[in-house]
């Protein structure tokens, strides 16, 4: 009979784990060569394999945990397959005293004859990865072949074509089976023969410079700017100068004789612009003449020209002043012959003043712009400022000091796939403590599980963190640490792990660092009963984990 007592939850079996990541298991529906023949008691009633994780009923029968709940899930009244008895789920509890006789069961590695190990059932995944029988994939990027790990060695540094080796001209490092296309394409150092042919061997990236000195590469003759358009070899470009001398000589003659005729016709256009310079000149001797006459006629009103520039200068700063300019060249036009200057001196003295409190406007613009942007820069440090206490005073109001956590997760399917996609492979919860001087706690979740768990389970850890008052704390810490699965439903069909910490594992004494490595259930949840739509473990894409330390014989600070 089994060691320990009947646990009942509604068809969900409370389960105990090691305290550390590397507790016994194995993998369940794998054919394995036991040493002794394997006993009938060791057998699962229903699937006939050895047992895994074994439940006993009430009639005595003995179930792998999977397999139990399978016959709950065909029938909702199910029965024991040997004695046709009605198996009541709340007498169904599990039998770790089996569990651990199944675990410490020898079975031959199953690279047998190869390797003559043998080991326990529940060191067999742990033999494996170390058996140097067993084949594995080579670890270069690219290389599919499957090698025995004695062979491993040996393969990724003579056999793979994935492997990197030096180039022998660039001495970079080079994938094997890419060396041939980097040497042709890519490498600077490459020996490559001249494309003119001129029979010389260049490395690659001088390529370039060597061509502007080959002598097989062609070239324009130096006379092209006067007509001669042959393409000839450098080496041979003296002698087609040399043989094509009178040719050269007659095309720079041309070439000067319509220069010639060009300058000529530039000569004559500049005569008639000098004629054309000289009736202006006086027809500005005329106008000053004239405008000399008419400063006369006004006598002291000398400003009137001052006055004008200055006008004309603010006016080419402002084009909103257009309009204003030209209605004093109209009153000034109505009043030229009354003689009377006041309405225009007037008005420019205002257009003056107006340019004035404008540029004085623009001052104290860049300088309200120049202070505008300081507050905005302190504005910014306060908001942020703002955002780090606001997130602190989150973390503290949903801080829990009685050593109990809820974690809430959501977006689980994003989450899940970061996860398989090797992008975030665990999450942490937020610390929580078991007083406010108390040990400091936190949970680590793998989403696509961790180690014996990866790719089929959630695997779930309990983390010691290094805290504030840990010089004043008992080490070891030895509390039995409880993990659930809530069901969300209202019917509390939770799943449950329970260990007691390991005094002497290094997970529970005081942290070095900032947290201890974690301990706990790698294989604490499988995704098909997590994400089986009957179950109620998932809820608008969000579910909740609880973690719970046994405070018993705890003194408190």
């Amino acid at each position: 009979m089994a060691c320990d007592e009947p646990a009942a939850l509604s068809g969900i079996f409370t389960r105990q784990n090691s305290a550390s990541t590397n507790s016994l298991d194995f993998e369940p529906d794998a054919d394995y060569k036991f040493v002794e023949s394997l006993e009938e008691r060791y057998k699962c009633a229903y699937c006939h394999l050895v047992l895994h994780n074994p439940h006993q009923t009430g009639c005595g029968h003995r179930f792998c945990q999977q397999c139990i709940l399978a016959l709950r899930e065909l029938n909702a009244v199910p029965t024991c397959p040997v004695d046709k008895e009605t198996i009541k789920m709340h007498e169904v509890f599990k039998d770790n005293c089996c569990k651990r006789e199944v675990l410490n069961l020898h079975v031959f590695c199953k690279n047998f004859p190869d390797c003559s190990s043998k080991v326990i059932l529940g060191r067999y995944q742990e033999h494996l990865q170390q058996c140097l029988f067993e084949s594995m994939q080579c670890t270069n990027d690219g290389c599919r072949d499957q090698i025995l790990r004695k062979d491993l060695k040996e393969h990724l540094s003579q056999h793979c074509k994935f492997r990197e080796e030096m180039c022998q001209y660039c001495n970079t490092y080079v994938v094997l089976i890419n060396i041939q296309n980097h040497e042709k394409n890519d490498c600077p150092d490459y020996p490559v023969p001249c494309l003119q042919n001129c029979s010389q061997i260049i490395l690659k990236k001088e390529i370039e410079k060597h061509h502007a000195v080959c002598p097989e590469a062609e070239v324009d003759c130096p006379y092209k700017q006067y007509g001669c358009h042959v393409k000839v070899k450098r080496g041979k470009l003296a002698e087609h100068e040399n043989s094509a001398l009178r040719e050269h000589m007659l095309q720079i003659l041309d070439k000067n004789s319509r220069l010639e005729e060009q300058i000529s016709d530039l000569y004559k256009s500049l005569e008639c612009k000098e004629i054309k310079i000289q009736q202006l000149a006086d027809a500005i001797k005329k106008c000053e003449k004239e405008f000399r006459q008419y400063t006369q006629l006004f006598g002291n009103n000398s400003n009137l020209m001052v006055s004008t520039q200055a006008l004309a200068s603010h006016l080419d700063k402002s084009a909103r002043l257009e309009s204003q300019v030209k209605q004093l060249i109209q009153m000034a036009n109505q009043q030229q012959n009354k003689l009377d200057l006041r309405p225009l001196l007037d008005t420019i003295e205002n257009v003056k003043q107006k340019i004035a409190l404008m540029e004085t406007y623009d001052q104290r613009l860049v300088v309200l712009e120049d202070q505008s942007s300081k507050h905005d820069l302190q504005i910014n440090i306060h908001k942020a400022q703002l955002n780090k206490n606001e997130e602190r005073f989150k973390l503290l109001e949903g801080t829990c000091y009685n050593g109990k956590l809820i974690w809430k997760i959501t977006d689980y399917k994003m989450k899940k796939k970061e996860a398989v996609e090797g992008r975030v492979l665990s999450i942490a919860s937020q610390p929580f403590y078991t007083s406010r001087c108390g040990y400091r706690l936190c949970a680590r979740a793998y989403l696509n599980g961790d180690g014996s768990g990866k790719g089929t389970h959630i695997s779930l850890y309990f983390v010691v963190m290094r805290g504030e008052f840990d010089s004043l704390l008992l080490w070891p810490f030895k509390q039995k640490v409880t993990l659930m699965l809530l069901d969300q439903s209202g019917k509390k069909n939770h799943i449950v792990e329970v260990f007691r910490a390991d005094p002497n594992s290094s997970s529970f004494k005081r942290p070095d660092g900032e947290m201890n490595i974690a301990s706990g259930c790698p294989r604490f949840v499988p995704h098909a009963v997590l994400e089986n739509t009957k179950n109620t473990y998932i809820r608008d894409d969000t579910l909740f984990l609880k973690v719970v330390v046994d405070l018993t014989d705890l003194e408190e600070l």
